[in-house]
């Protein structure tokens, strides 16, 4: 089986709003650099001009992060009042976050995790539960990538626990996303399925398009793993046409290195390394190690399944080094299982009993025992929580559902009340042509403007309730106005229909 590669939510760390470049917004950002009057703006244009060169250049993203954030916390010692230091704190935890995602993808994973933890704390300062659960479950997600998945499911369960508690779709929909790529890689397809099934039916609620395309990615990989080819296709050409709408060249990325996987699983090696080797090219553009280190384990073990040993050496070499370097567990596992096959084709059995052992030990490492206990134990409350959250759904889409019923209702019992009062009106005004006692003609205005009162009350109830709080004394008034608003219409009604008549008898 090829090797998938998941998209777990380090990759969402980075806005891509700002991914599809824009001269203007470039000039703008440039100018309130020069010009600005405020050090916060001035943070703030570092920060937004980080993230727009973010896909294309992380050297040049790091260093306005960096910048960004320095000048933050030189003005943080200074700051006058209690809203400027809130603003700082916030630049800093936000610029944190990014520059711990770029040393991630560089490959600098201790370095990484400083600035991770360096946001959490910012974000705990500033009390936002709604940040300190994505830095959770962003800290999940690096030390999961590091095979650590004991504290990565930690981390995500103090993370989901938070954007329940806070009502944060998008935060729910994170973790249930990563611990779908958990799942997988577990060999577990059918809970996988489960949790990213549900992430994207929140983000598809939420229009998140970056997050949508990201959990499409990571369904067609589960597929890919049971063979159901259509799902594969269905899902990769849906996940690379947003990625490619909103710009995002990561997700592509990821995407071509796994429409490879499908081909290379469907017997169709040429096809296979072509979508692998775009994928490295765009990895290279980032500098996206990780992605670099598995395309390369990908390419090498089919040129060198061609038989050719020397290139497929080259390709193992080098994504075994990277692999070294990330400290990341699956990709040195895969890396090792290259380089055995490689040292034993060229008769080294020293170096592929070497490989062969790193191999076991990075394969064990992921599926230990305490690991697999980690799991079963969160298990349980993951499957009440997601059960709580499907009801919760259904719940919402059932009272959507009663409140547009109730609506179309309403609407038409309203418009055939007032087409009868129109009619009703009509015989009023028609009374002054006709030839009825003054008796009459008074209760029949006075019935008239007494359904047009109670429908006017009925109409405005909702309103009155909420502007009174359903203070009884309050509504009395509401309601005694409504009538005094009336009251001159009835008497000129009444006046002018009595006079009428009289002319009528006359």
């Amino acid at each position: 089986m090829a090797k998938l590669y998941h998209i777990a939510l380090l990759m969402l760390l980075l806005p891509i709003g700002l991914l599809g470049q824009d001269q203007k917004i470039v000039d703008s950002l440039k100018s309130a650099i020069e010009v600005a009057d405020h050090d916060t703006s001035v943070c703030n244009a570092y920060s937004a001009l980080g993230e727009l060169v973010y896909v294309q250049d992380l050297d040049s993203a790091l260093v306005l992060f960096l910048i960004g954030q320095d000048l933050a916390e030189k003005n943080l010692q200074s700051s006058p009042s209690l809203i400027l230091t809130k603003k700082y704190l916030t630049i800093i935890a936000n610029a944190s976050n990014n520059i711990g995602a770029i040393y991630y993808n560089k490959g600098e994973i201790l370095i990484g995790l400083s600035y991770f933890k360096k946001s959490l704390d910012r974000q705990e300062e500033l009390g936002n539960k709604i940040g300190i659960s994505y830095s959770l479950n962003n800290l999940g997600a690096l030390y999961y990538s590091q095979g650590d998945i004991k504290s990565a499911l930690d981390y995500y369960d103090r993370s989901v626990s938070i954007a329940k508690e806070r009502g944060d779709s998008a935060g729910i929909a994170n973790s249930f996303n990563n611990l779908g790529i958990l799942y997988k890689d577990q060999e577990d397809y059918e809970k996988a399925l489960e949790y990213c099934y549900l992430s994207l039916e929140i983000s598809q609620k939420m229009n998140d398009q970056n997050l949508t395309a990201i959990t499409m990615t990571n369904l067609g990989a589960i597929y890919t793993h049971q063979g159901n080819i259509e799902k594969v296709n269905e899902f990769y050409s849906k996940s690379i046409k947003i990625y490619q709408e909103v710009g995002n060249t990561k997700g592509i990325a990821y995407c071509l290195n796994n429409i490879g996987a499908s081909y290379e699983n469907e017997g169709d090696p040429e096809n296979a390394i072509k979508n692998y080797r775009k994928g490295l090219k765009l990895w290279e553009e980032l500098g996206d190690m990780q992605g670099i280190a598995l395309a390369c384990s990908n390419i090498g073990d089919l040129v060198l399944a061609q038989g050719n040993i020397e290139e497929a050496a080259k390709y193992a070499v080098r994504s075994y080094e990277i692999a070294i370097e990330l400290g990341y567990p699956l990709l040195i596992r895969e890396a090792a299982k290259l380089l055995k096959e490689v040292h034993r084709r060229n008769g080294d059995f020293k170096l592929a009993l070497e490989m062969s052992e790193l191999f076991v030990r990075m394969r064990d490492s992921i599926n230990n025992q305490e690991t697999q206990k980690a799991t079963i134990r969160l298990q349980t409350k993951y499957e009440f929580e997601k059960v709580q959250l499907v009801k919760e759904q259904e719940e919402k889409e059932s009272a959507r559902l009663l409140a547009e019923e109730t609506g179309r209702r309403d609407n038409l019992q309203y418009s055939v009340i007032l087409i009868a009062l129109l009619i009703l009106f009509g015989g009023v005004l028609s009374l002054g042509f006709m030839k009825a006692s003054p008796k009459m003609a008074e209760g029949i205005i006075f019935f008239s403007f007494l359904i047009l009162f109670e429908f006017l009350l009925v109409l405005a109830d909702p309103y009155i309730e909420n502007w009174t709080g359903g203070a009884p004394g309050m509504k009395l008034l509401f309601n005694a106005g409504i009538a005094a608003l009336i009251f001159p219409a009835h008497a000129f009604f009444e006046s002018n229909l009595k006079s009428s008549l009289a002319k009528n008898k006359t």
